[in-house]
């Protein structure tokens, strides 16, 4: 009985927050990225530097610095031109979700996640963020309808408050 409990106070702070499974990163592993790539510089080769700007622009999108979050996104909207393979352009394009989502434009999110999910059908990782995002656009309807519900009962409640003292 406790634990039914338990589960059903976490389903409703879940429903409030927005419990995703999305991992969040620490400024510190941002910083090594950022680290990394100075130390790299002109001497790597041109994939050694793709994939520390990939690094990079993971860490940032998974950040809760939400100019980190932007960051990330220009980076990977930048690079996403240059993606040679269709494996380089799903992964920036599930980034890309991921920092959509992050920032709260859920409904870009879900069309980066469809295109990503052209390529890759069975991406698990897309295919769950995906689910996600579906959840939290319908959460977010049903708050707005809730919202909208009790303003107009409100405003009725007082139209109603003014017409009974007229009287």
């Amino acid at each position: 009985m406790e634990a039914k409990i338990s589960n059903f106070f976490e389903s409703i702070g879940s429903f409030f927050t927005g419990g995703d499974q999305i991992p969040w990163c620490d400024r510190d592993i941002i910083l090594g990225c950022e680290r990394e790539i100075a130390e790299n510089g002109n001497d790597t080769s041109d994939e050694a530097k793709n994939e520390s700007i990939m690094r990079l622009s993971w860490a940032l999108v998974h950040s809760r610095q939400p100019e980190d979050v932007q960051r990330g996104i220009a980076m990977l909207e930048a690079s996403l031109a240059g993606a040679l393979t269709p494996l380089q352009k799903r992964e920036k394009l599930y980034l890309l979700s991921v920092g959509y989502y992050r920032s709260g434009d859920y409904s870009k999110s879900r069309q980066l996640l469809d295109r990503c999910l052209e390529i890759a059908p069975d991406f698990r990782q897309a295919l769950s963020l995906k689910k996600t995002v579906e959840d939290r656009i319908a959460k977010d309807g049903v708050i707005g309808i809730g919202i909208a519900a009790t303003a107009v009962g409100l405003l009725a409640g007082g139209i109603a408050a003014a017409v009974a003292r007229k009287r």
